[in-house]
């Protein structure tokens, strides 16, 4: 399968920087690419559970794809985000449920980095992500 553009650039852009310090200023900025949510996108409703920062995801189905916006009340979490978002943009249902979020973020030179509780969180949005993906397609 191939990546979407941005997740390309995520690549190429992260490859790039040689210690976690720089990987960590970049994985910011990425995240104050991250569309903002309104007061009312970031409710109960739209909140992934498991995560221990507040997350809000999004989901929207156009012609058999799947697009999602997230945030999160935590800065190095929001960068993220914002590389999930990238790897999974325009993926069919059935791609979000072989996607491989440790794959990626190890090819990202981020694996290594990630706490067991930042991993657990990004696989409660991953969840939520192929729950909604899996609704959505009925």
């Amino acid at each position: 399968m191939s990546l979407p553009a941005a997740a390309e650039q995520a690549l190429a852009a992260f490859a790039s920087q040689s210690g976690w310090e720089q990987r960590a200023r970049l994985l910011m900025q990425w995240g104050d690419r991250l569309e903002p949510l309104s007061a009312a996108e970031r409710s109960d409703e739209h909140r992934v559970h498991g995560c221990e920062s507040l997350v809000w995801l999004l989901a929207e189905q156009r012609d058999g794809h799947w697009h999602f916006r997230a945030s999160s009340d935590a800065r190095l979490l929001r960068g993220l985000l914002a590389l999930l978002l990238v790897r999974v943009e325009g993926l069919s249902t059935a791609e979000l449920a072989t996607l491989d979020l440790g794959a990626w973020f190890t090819r990202l030179g981020l694996g290594r980095q990630l706490s067991p509780s930042r991993s657990n969180g990004l696989n409660a949005v991953l969840q939520r992500m192929r729950e909604l993906s899996s609704a959505g397609a009925r």
